[in-house]
């Protein structure tokens, strides 16, 4: 009579789910921290300095600013921040404003600015839309751009469009618990 042996075949599909695991995994140090990467670009360029960030307001007529001031030169060139179309490009309470709607239901403005687009012109990131024109109230340079973005009647912070805020970070693994 033959001693009993338990079958081989009981171990195999330990170790093909801990190789399918190995080859899956990404090693420790690829996987530690992941920037998400943002969608839009700066309007200006080389991507400027904010001199005054956003306040969102408390309630819809509350006092607040609704974008950042960003640091220009007069007549530089105002970049569309993403793709989308042309909704206003024009004067508009005695400054120039240019507003496009994008993907997702945001609108960015662009003031004070000449344009150098119209209402219903589709634009691409980083085209030409207009230059900055001197004149910003509050402006602590010779120039300023006052960029805002929106969602429907809300108001955002612009910046969450160029600056990855978001940082992932995966605890170490150290391994298979058998």
């Amino acid at each position: 009579m033959t001693a009993f042996r338990p079958a081989r075949r009981a171990r195999y599909p330990v170790l093909a789910v801990l190789t399918l695991l190995l080859a899956v995994v990404p090693a420790p140090a690829a996987r530690a921290q992941s920037v998400v990467e943002p969608r839009f670009g700066w309007p200006l360029s080389p991507a400027p300095s904010v001199a005054r960030p956003f306040d969102a307001p408390e309630h819809a007529y509350g006092p607040g600013h609704r974008g950042v001031d960003l640091v220009a030169s007069p007549g530089q060139d105002v970049l569309a921040a993403g793709p989308g179309y042309v909704v206003f490009a024009g004067r508009l309470a005695g400054r120039g404003v240019v507003s496009v709607e994008h993907d997702g239901g945001l609108r960015t403005t662009y003031e004070p600015v000449e344009p150098r687009v119209s209402a219903g012109d589709q634009v691409s990131q980083g085209q030409v839309i207009g230059t900055v024109a001197a004149g910003h109230a509050g402006c602590p340079a010779a120039a300023c751009l006052h960029w805002g973005v929106r969602r429907g009647e809300e108001y955002l912070n612009p910046l969450r469009l160029v600056v990855p805020d978001t940082v992932l970070r995966l605890k170490p693994w150290e391994g298979v618990v058998a």
